[in-house]
């Protein structure tokens, strides 16, 4: 089991660091002026990866703050997913030249199979599509309107398509502390072998970051719980390498209670 990687997010709206509840940029919070030395914090409290948001872009349809991507990823030496208004094939250039390791299509993108497949066959693994929901249905056009359909359903579709990462944002208890429900996500598991899954919206406390480790989920963004400091990051970490460690025991157990020799003597 390899584990819960943890995303600290970073969500940038006119080149400085801040929050939202229930992804609505119109209650956008300040948290710092300095996203380049807050992705230091980070990466110092023990981050390995960071989650990046262009809020100007989101709501522009094209990235708005690739040079502050830049200046991050240039002040942590970290792999940073990047997303935001990549809703064409020229922005998601852009953004992997502004050094993301990974970028995030948005749900919009899911109309233009042409451009996932483009996207998907020239950089593969460093495609990621966000899906955003809401009561399971996902939702279209940036946070502005119900699509309708199951994120369950759009998921597989997108793994069938070749998707390797797949982001579930519930935006009903986004940034709002009220803690994750991982009951979708569980159930969603075993049908997608082969993808990474990773949460985000709501994520409180440890237990929440341990139901989705024993979930079998691959990651999980945090934002407002740890800019309040209701999770540390040191802590958030040694909580979901105590679940691996869990898992990795009970699995060893199994396989040697497999490799006994049953046979009785003659």
């Amino acid at each position: 089991m390899p584990g819960l990687t943890l995303y600290p997010a970073i969500d940038l709206l006119g080149g400085r660091c801040m929050r939202l509840r229930q992804g609505d940029v119109t209650g956008a919070e300040v948290f710092d002026d300095d996203p380049a030395a807050v992705a230091a914090r980070w990466r110092e409290a023990g981050a390995q990866w960071l989650h990046v948001v262009d809020l100007d872009g989101a709501l522009a349809g094209e990235p708005r703050q690739l040079a502050v991507v830049r200046a991050i990823v240039d002040a942590i030496g970290l792999p940073v997913q990047v997303g935001g208004g990549l809703r064409v094939e020229a922005s998601v250039e852009a953004a992997l030249a502004a050094g993301a390791a990974r970028v995030l299509l948005d749900t919009a993108a899911l109309g233009d199979t042409a451009l996932l497949g483009r996207c998907l066959e020239r950089w593969n693994e460093r495609i990621a599509v966000s899906v955003d929901s809401r009561g399971g249905r996902v939702t279209a056009a940036g946070w502005l309107e119900m699509a309708g359909v199951s994120a369950a359903d759009v998921a597989v579709y997108l793994a069938g398509s070749g998707v390797r990462t797949l982001l579930f944002t519930d935006l009903a208890p986004d940034g709002t502390l009220a803690g994750v429900d991982t009951a979708m996500l569980r159930e969603l598991r075993p049908s997608l072998p082969d993808t990474r899954l990773i949460a985000a919206g709501g994520i409180a406390s440890l237990d929440d970051l341990r139901a989705l480790a024993r979930a079998g989920l691959d990651g999980a963004v945090l934002g407002r719980a740890l800019y309040e400091g209701t999770l540390s990051l040191a802590g958030a970490l040694h909580a979901v390498r105590e679940v691996t460690r869990e898992a990795s025991n009970a699995g060893a157990a199994v396989d040697a209670l497999d490799t006994t020799d049953t046979t009785e003597a003659p």
